[in-house]
Order: structure tokens, then C-alpha cells, then sequence
């Protein structure tokens, strides 16, 4: 296809994606009788709008085109699961063929984990497996894709998660075939994630230059969504509006990071953005700690002095944390650097022992020599030569020699 028949199919498909998406989130409002969360729309429409970019920038790149595919197919099962749930549940008989759609998000509903847990990751970021032989975990997903959506077809279930809505076209008799088959079914699609996964790892392993910057991206991102999982159960009791913008922000900043690394825009920056993000991070974990340890101490000690509580100690440790912020960021910013940084951090201290050197070195022929050291030091270039060039009488400049 040329290109702007490719360019034209990439971004009509996006806006398919956007328009199932919107139609979906509606329904979830009117259906379910309050604000919807914001998890789907976001995640949506993040993938949907990566998925033009990359599959009409670069159409020959697999990935593009399976950010594409994922959003409508999760958009799809989204409307139908939606419609289904406003016109069986919350207002009955009001719209034609509810129990279709409701046996249409059931039989479409593996389609999208497939894609984004197992097929992604895989072919992530160039469209090819890292080797020939990985393909094996695509043939063996897509072709037990089949009898998963055949399963949810046939076998008695909930159509849609947690509505009660049973599968129309269930076969009670194929129950125990249900039983006997779902199991290992879910049980290699496990396998084929973390094997996708394992892919991943190895080819960041063994990646270098513009790959290896990437990847760093991708699983920049996509690291932030175990972590949140972990940390997030706090938030979501004190501040649930707040939970539900964090999460749906978290997932949905994995295909905008995978679109710049694809895309290639401003590649470089995330060495500088995971460097702030592990300063930042120690250095508000470590405020926050020694705030509560202040608090509870000085409180202890204000009970035993004077017998009740009191404020100073809240303003105390507030006044400690704004005194140390400057010099822990300091420190945790030398021992990070120290840490992952080794290189950046070598060269930063060859610079500066030049630098002060150069104050008050006098001799040419020893300067000469600490310069040399220094581009050796921080460039690393295979050959160094310095020139010398001395003025002549009649204002002229003339080689000396070379080192």
C-alpha cells in the first residue's frame, strides 16, 4: 500500500477506536448511574493515538499496528459490555440485541490481554522477536486464542464481570469440557506472559545504542505499574477520586512511552528521567520518614516535659525537613550517581580535579599533560593530540609540535 492509503487506514482506525471508546465511557455513565472510572477511557485513547502515530510514521513496525488493534478490540468489548449491562440491567428492553452484545464481550474479551500482555512485549520495539526462535510464544498464543473465544462461546459464565448477566448461548453440557479444559488453557497463557516478559529482559540484555534507550523507556513505565499496585491500597482508601486519576495515569503512560521510543523523540531524555526519579524518590521516602520519626519523638518528649500534646513539634520537624532538603539531595544525588551513574560520576570528577588544578598550575608542559589526562578521562577517545601554536613577532602564530 502507499503511504498515504497506510497513513489514512492508521489514523481512520485511531479515530474508530476514540469514537467506541467515548461511546462506551457514555453508556457507563448513563448505565451504571454515576461518573465512570477514568482508567478505560484514558488507557483507551492513549493506546489509540500511539497506535496512529507509530503505525502511519512507521508502518513496517508491527507495533504500531497491535497499539491499533488493542484499542479497538478493548474499545469494542468495552461498548458491548456496556450496552449490555444498560439495556438488560439498568433499563431493561430499552435497546435491540442486548443479549448479543452481552455474548460478544464474552466471546472477544481474551483478545485484548493477548495482545497487550504477550504480543507487545514481544515484539517491542522493532516488530520482531528477538530471535527466530521466540516466535514459538506468538504461534503458540494465537493459536490457542481460537479455543479460548470458543470456550467463552460455548460454556455457561457471566458475560460481563460482576453483573450476573449469564452467556445466552451457553451449553450446560459442555460445562465439565469448560472445566477441564479452562484451566490449563489460563495456565499456558501465565507461561506465554512471563515468557513474553523474559523475551523483554533478554533483549534489553543484550541491546546497545538507540535499542537499549528504548527499551529503557518501555520498561521505564512499565515498572511503575507493579509499584503502584503495591503501594496504591492507602490512596485508594483516604483519596479514591485521587486513586482512580494515579491508576488510570500510571497504565496509560506505557504506550505514550512506548511511542516516543518508537518514534524516537528526545530519546536520550530518560537517562536524566530515571536519574530524578531515583533521587527524588529516596529523598522523599527519606524526608518522610525522618518527619514521622521527628513528630513522634519530639510529641513523646513534649508528653513527659510538660504533660501534653502540642504543635511545636509538628513545626519543628516541618522546619528540619525544609533545613535538610538541600544537603540530603546533595547526597543521595552523589551516591546514586556513584551507584548506577559510574561513568558520568568518573568523568564529573576528572573535570573537576582539572579545574582546580588549572588555577594554579604554572608550567605549560604539565598543564599540557592534565588536559590530555582529562580528555582521556571523560571522552575516552582512542587517540589524543594537543597543538601548540606560538606567536611570532610579526603577529602570525606557528605550530610547535604536538603530544
Amino acid at each position: 500500500m502507499k503511504g498515504r492509503t497506510v497513513s489514512s487506514l492508521a489514523w481512520g482506525a485511531c479515530a474508530l477506536a476514540l469514537v467506541l471508546t467515548a461511546g462506551a465511557y457514555a453508556l457507563a455513565v448513563v448505565g451504571r448511574e454515576g461518573v465512570a472510572g477514568l482508567d478505560f477511557p484514558l488507557v483507551g485513547a492513549s493506546s489509540a493515538v500511539v497506535g496512529g502515530l507509530v503505525a502511519s510514521r512507521r508502518p513496517g513496525n508491527l507495533v504500531g499496528w497491535l497499539f491499533l488493534g488493542g484499542a479497538l478490540v478493548g474499545a469494542f468489548h468495552a461498548l458491548a459490555a456496556e450496552y449490555a449491562v444498560y439495556s438488560i440491567v439498568a433499563d431493561p428492553g430499552s435497546l435491540p440485541l442486548a443479549w448479543a452484545a452481552a455474548w460478544v464481550a464474552r466471546v472477544i474479551e481474551p483478545v485484548g490481554p493477548v495482545i497487550f500482555f504477550i504480543l507487545l512485549p514481544l515484539y517491542f520495539p522493532n516488530g520482531r522477536p528477538v530471535s527466530p526462535r521466540w516466535r514459538l510464544v506468538a504461534w503458540i498464543t494465537v493459536g490457542l486464542l481460537p479455543v479460548g473465544m470458543l470456550l467463552q462461546a460455548l460454556t455457561p459464565g457471566e458475560t460481563v464481570y460482576e453483573t450476573g448477566i449469564p452467556n445466552p448461548l451457553a451449553v450446560e453440557a459442555l460445562r465439565p469440557i469448560g472445566d477441564l479444559v479452562g484451566p490449563p488453557l489460563l495456565s499456558t497463557y501465565i507461561i506465554m506472559i512471563f515468557a513474553s516478559a523474559t523475551s523483554l529482559v533478554v533483549r534489553l540484555l543484550r541491546s546497545t545504542g538507540e535499542e537499549r534507550q528504548q527499551l529503557k523507556w518501555f520498561t521505564y513505565a512499565a515498572a511503575f505499574i507493579p509499584v503502584w499496585f503495591l503501594a496504591n491500597p492507602p490512596v485508594e482508601r483516604a483519596f479514591p477520586n485521587l486513586f482512580g486519576l494515579i491508576d488510570s495515569l500510571v497504565i496509560a503512560a506505557v504506550p505514550v512511552a512506548a511511542g516516543i521510543a518508537i518514534l524516537r523523540y528526545r530519546l536520550y531524555d530518560i537517562d536524566r528521567i530515571i536519574n530524578r526519579t531515583l533521587v527524588y524518590g529516596a529523598l522523599t521516602a527519606v524526608l518522610a520518614a525522618l518527619y514521622l520519626v521527628g513528630v513522634v519523638v519530639l510529641q513523646y518528649a513534649l508528653r513527659w516535659l510538660t504533660g501534653g500534646e502540642s504543635q511545636i513539634a509538628v513545626v519543628a520537624s516541618t522546619l528540619a525537613i525544609a533545613a535538610l532538603f538541600g544537603p540530603l539531595r546533595r547526597r543521595i544525588q552523589g551516591l546514586i550517581d556513584r551507584r548506577f551513574y559510574r561513568g558520568k560520576y568518573d568523568a564529573q570528577r576528572v573535570l573537576a580535579d582539572f579545574s582546580a588544578r588549572l588555577r594554579d598550575e604554572t608550567d605549560l608542559d604539565q598543564l599540557s599533560d592534565d588536559l590530555i589526562g582529562a580528555v582521556g578521562g571523560t571522552v575516552q577517545p582512542a587517540h589524543v593530540s594537543l597543538w601548540l601554536r606560538t606567536p611570532t613577532g610579526d603577529g602570525r602564530s606557528v605550530p610547535e609540535g604536538g603530544r
